[in-house]
């Protein structure tokens, strides 16, 4: 293409972009006289005559246009507009079918055989063609302009299928799962999320030591553990002393998120050296808090009974977690696989869960809840009162003794490389 040819393709791409359409036309019909098998230009007079209504010409330029640049799917994907305006179905899916056989990732085109299959009363195979195109498309925040409109209309069309399939699942398999235990009935409810697309699967991702073949379980049924009554049976006390420490110590209480200056802090900007989520630590990275044992010396009893974990830098913790009224806790994963986190609720108020994977439990005053913190956990504080929930960590059940003492052994020697020991 020499450099005439070029300048007047520029000057009339700005001019239709600019909204000139009789000025692009003009300058287009200068390029195809100049070049009568310049795609660029067929296609482009295709599209002014088919906005004049002209739809056997416009047909006609788009067919040039076509046979001039076979592989373009643009070109094809305004054939099936035209075609679609004339009343010929079949065309219309022909051209899209050969446009994403030339590019199979093209998402205007992924759109509209979408949306040729939900006029044509096809709803679930439409559904499965959106799910692609939203799979192609950019995250929500960087949706194109031009294709906003129809990629919200894509997501609410593939939500409504996945909600529709999860209940026809649930329908399906209700009776057999009245028969399993509660344990076995939450994996296939969420197995038919997961298979629905109203939810994913939820490894198990570790910021340290990551113990393989572990299986990735969001919580953990309390009768694994011997030492849960005898906790429980301590809430009253241990709440008692919360409320002693709340009302003289407040200020002891500190941000739990507390990155040095210039470390990357990505989804915790909010809570970063934040009071909205602040700890009182009775065992912090494997030390114990003398002056803080000693105001809280039932806490400590208490805890000194249980099977915590031991892995030198990082365990144990325990602490009081306090979460400020309307303060959510953005979704992450914990250190390690090789311990499990017990929650003993204290101060609940109305309005607060929490999420592990796929499963959503609420806070009960006394009843804990453990669970794998390597999976990707979150929780809020919707209510306008402060939640405290007791935490600390113990050893995952799964780990034989000998298991324990490796993962003592790995965790020593990374933090003596790191010169950390």
């Amino acid at each position: 293409m020499n450099d005439t040819l070029k300048s007047l393709a520029h000057a009339a791409g700005t001019a239709a972009s600019q909204g000139r359409w009789d000025e692009a036309e003009r300058l287009w019909k200068q390029v195809r006289a100049r070049d009568p098998r310049h795609p660029q230009a067929l296609h482009s007079l295709g599209v002014h005559a088919f906005r004049r209504g002209e739809l056997a010409e416009a047909l006609q330029l788009v067919e040039a246009a076509h046979a001039a640049a076979p592989r373009d799917p643009m070109v094809l994907l305004s054939k099936s507009v035209i075609l679609r305006e004339q009343g010929d179905s079949a065309g219309e899916l022909k051209a899209l079918d050969a446009a994403l056989a030339a590019d199979q990732y093209f998402l205007p085109g992924l759109l509209a055989k979408a949306d040729h299959l939900e006029r044509h009363g096809r709803p679930k195979m439409a559904a499965t063609v959106y799910r692609n195109a939203l799979q192609v498309a950019p995250s929500e925040p960087q949706w194109p302009p031009a294709l906003r409109g129809q990629l919200a209309h894509a997501h609410s069309q593939v939500q409504g299928y996945g909600r529709a399939l999860a209940a026809f699942l649930a329908d399906r398999a209700g009776t057999q799962l009245a028969a399993l235990t509660p344990f076995e009935a939450q994996r296939w409810r969420e197995a038919g999320a997961i298979l629905s697309g109203q939810s994913r699967p939820y490894p198990s991702q570790c910021n340290r030591l990551h113990v393989p073949r572990l299986p990735a379980i969001p919580f953990f049924e309390r009768d694994a553990f011997d030492w849960v009554e005898a906790l429980e049976a301590q809430t009253g006390a241990i709440a008692s002393e919360l409320d002693v420490v709340l009302a003289q110590e407040r200020e002891a209480f500190k941000p739990y998120v507390a990155y040095e200056p210039g470390a990357p802090v990505n989804q915790w900007q909010e809570l970063n050296h934040s009071r909205r989520w602040s700890s009182y630590f009775l065992w912090q990275n494997g030390e114990p808090l003398a002056e803080h044992q000693q105001r809280c010396p039932q806490t400590a009893q208490a805890l000194a009974a249980v099977d915590m974990a031991d892995i030198g830098g990082l365990c144990p913790n325990a602490m009081f977690s306090a979460l400020a009224p309307h303060t959510r806790i953005p979704p992450h994963q914990g250190e390690t696989n090789a311990r499990v986190i017990v929650h003993l609720p204290l101060v609940v108020p109305e309005g607060c869960f929490y999420r592990v994977g796929f499963e959503q439990r609420r806070w009960k005053v006394g009843e804990v809840l453990i669970f794998d913190d390597s999976i990707e956990h979150e929780a809020r504080n919707d209510s306008d009162e402060l939640r405290v929930v007791l935490i600390f960590d113990v050893w995952n059940p799964l780990l034989s003794p000998g298991e324990r003492d490796m993962v003592k052994t790995l965790s020593a020697a990374a933090r003596e490389f790191h010169g950390q020991a």
